[in-house]
């Protein structure tokens, strides 16, 4: 088999919310979807209810949002926030560490619930963790550099 790219498909409780939430850490919405079919700019709904399906994508990279099908969720974030969180687990490269730093920072300034700080893991990648309110993790991280 050789795949030629990968969408995956978040289980939601509200497409409304969670296209804000990306839309907070600088994700674009490109289409959603409900009953009626398309919804006419991505609109979080329309006469035929809300969105039901739709897709968030940043640079080449998309995810598909699906409410309460296709999947599981995590539910609510936990207090304690580590690798025992339910839900799906998704790492997003970006392209330094200093990136990560300023990914970091755009995320506690949009009010984004981050599970852990940036740090230095042993495996040679800085990286934080976002928390999804559906209790999905995102492990934001980058290469470090070698010496």
């Amino acid at each position: 088999m050789q795949v030629e790219g990968i969408t995956p498909i978040m289980n939601v409780s509200d497409i409304g919310q969670s296209l804000h939430w990306f839309e907070r850490l600088g994700w674009s919405r490109r289409w959603t979807y409900n009953d009626g079919g398309s919804i006419k700019d991505a609109a979080d709904g329309d006469e035929h209810g809300p969105a039901n399906f739709c897709a968030v994508g940043s640079g080449k990279c998309e995810i598909f949002l699906c409410r309460d099908g296709q999947g599981g969720r995590g539910g609510p974030p936990p207090e304690h926030l580590g690798d025992d969180t339910r839900g799906v687990w998704m790492s997003l490269w970006l392209e330094s560490p200093a990136a990560v730093d300023a990914a970091y920072r755009d995320a506690e300034d949009a009010g984004v619930l981050v599970g852990v700080p940036p740090h230095d893991m042993p495996w040679g990648v800085r990286e934080f963790l976002l928390v999804h309110p559906d209790g999905h993790t995102f492990r934001v991280g980058a290469g470090l550099a070698e010496d």
